[in-house]
């Protein structure tokens, strides 16, 4: 048992004292510029007076509730004497539940009981310090007691960390799933498919709900080496949470086959555990995968639609795919590199190869921003600064006509971040199929600064990736 302080009779002068302070701080910032003089003198007690509220809060003085904190399951009861004045100003779950008495048990969850002075803490002094490990017990209270304050700053906190690789994303999925937030959970999704290749080799993979894995494998946007990676992760998958038959089946049609080289798919379909239980189910997909290696893109699409997801690359990090680009100093001058990619998946396409030339530049500027001399009736403009610009990557093949036929070119490039040890997907930026740039690329970035989000020990580690996407030309009446 915790006991934070106790009443004290006479007390209140101390209580009322603490708040008539907030009145004078308010008139003597009103007040302040009488007199005659030119501008206003603020006078800002605000430190003072949170020091008195914590202190109130740590002696219990002029105390007029008690809250009686037990964790289910134990016998363990923190008790907190409180102010009902300063907890419903904060919480109206708390004005209506202290409306007509002054104490009250409180049952929490032990991970909840376990931070509930925090919380409490919060409802006096509008801050506190959170650790990964608290944030879903601090939202579950705020959410409870409806602090509507302390549930966004919780839910910007996990959406932050989970930028920065910090956070546990699968359990925050679900959480978010149970609570209802939608933007954490779309935050939690969208790590999740930028960082597979990390998350799948983690022992979060195995905390995979069925319905987060039915969530990730159809997109596009996974960053992974290549699809063999993706279906063994899954293969994993399957062998540790056993789900029902159809599960199973629904998630390995998920699977883009034809992404797969035909070598691989003979020693998936000899030496696969999933395949030898459920390989009637995608018998099918597994024929439509040999039949697009073994003829070119173009006769394919003439008999069959290329347009669906199986046809479609998603951000494979192997090397037939695009490149790493890591620029030391990124804010110093333009640097440029190329590098090579295979023509398409196709088996057909295996031995051709694209060049890329990638230019960056540092501090590129807009033509309305270039600089000028003189406007038309001859005043001076003021000239453009370099640091006006904003970063600029531009990628283009080194021949011309860089689309062969039946197939156009999309762009994405990865920005990593490094959090204990490993490099992670911090941003991605994916260009439209007919440009040559992302017109949003770092657009935020400060790449002056020695500890901007973007650089890791001050250089820019970045991902080039191009993903061959193949059209029908010709429909063949079936």
């Amino acid at each position: 048992m915790c006991r934070l302080g106790s009443a004290k009779p006479g007390s209140w002068a101390s209580f009322w004292a603490m708040l008539t302070l907030v009145g004078l701080v308010t008139r003597a910032a009103q007040k302040a510029d009488v007199g005659g003089e030119s501008a206003g003198t603020s006078i800002n007690h605000s430190q003072m007076l949170l020091q008195r509220l914590q202190e109130l809060l740590r002696q219990g003085n002029a105390s007029d509730v008690v809250l009686r904190v037990q964790a289910m399951g134990t016998d363990e009861v923190r008790v907190f004497h409180a102010h009902r004045l300063l907890l419903g100003l904060q919480s109206e779950q708390f004005r209506e539940l202290l409306s007509n008495q002054s104490e009250v048990v409180l049952q929490e969850s032990r991970d909840c009981a376990a931070v509930f002075d925090k919380f409490i803490r919060y409802l006096y002094c509008g801050e506190l310090t959170v650790l990964l490990a608290q944030a879903i017990p601090l939202h579950q209270l705020a959410t409870k007691y409806r602090v509507a304050s302390l549930q966004r700053g919780v839910a910007d906190y996990m959406r932050a960390h989970l930028a920065g690789g910090a956070g546990p994303a699968v359990g925050w999925y679900h959480y978010a799933v149970s609570t209802g937030d939608e933007a954490l959970r779309q935050s939690c999704l969208q790590f999740l498919a930028w960082n597979l290749s990390a998350v799948a080799g983690s022992a979060e993979w195995g905390a995979v709900s069925p319905e987060l894995l039915a969530q990730l494998l159809p997109r596009s946007d996974l960053v992974l080496q290549d699809e063999l990676e993706l279906f063994q992760a899954l293969e994993a998958w399957l062998g540790r949470a056993r789900p029902p038959p159809a599960v199973a089946e629904r998630a390995l049609r998920a699977i883009r086959y034809p992404m797969i080289p035909p070598a691989q798919l003979f020693q998936l379909q000899a030496r696969s555990a999933a395949l030898a239980r459920h390989g009637p189910a995608v018998a099918d997909l597994l024929l439509q995968a040999y039949q697009f290696h073994a003829a070119s893109p173009l006769h394919y699409a003439k008999f069959f639609d290329v347009n669906g997801s199986a046809f479609l690359p998603r951000n494979y990090l192997a090397p037939a795919w695009g490149a790493p680009w890591v620029i030391n100093n990124p804010a110093r001058d333009d640097r440029s590199t190329s590098f090579q990619t295979q023509l398409g998946p196709s088996g057909h396409d295996s031995g051709r190869r694209v060049t890329w030339n990638v230019l960056f530049s540092p501090r590129w500027l807009p033509v309305s921003l270039r600089p000028v001399y003189a406007d038309a009736t001859g005043t001076a403009l003021p000239l453009a600064r370099p640091e006006d610009g904003r970063p600029r990557l531009v990628v283009t093949p080194a021949s011309s006509g860089g689309d062969a036929a039946g197939v156009s070119f999309q762009k994405t490039v990865l920005v990593g971040a490094r959090h204990h040890g490993r490099l992670l997907v911090r941003h991605a930026y994916s260009f439209h199929q007919s440009s040559e740039e992302a017109g949003d690329f770092l657009a935020h970035a400060d790449l002056q600064r020695r500890n901007s989000e973007y650089l890791v020990e001050n250089a820019l580690h970045l991902h080039l990736i191009v993903k061959p996407v193949y059209h029908t030309l010709i429909r063949t009446p079936k």
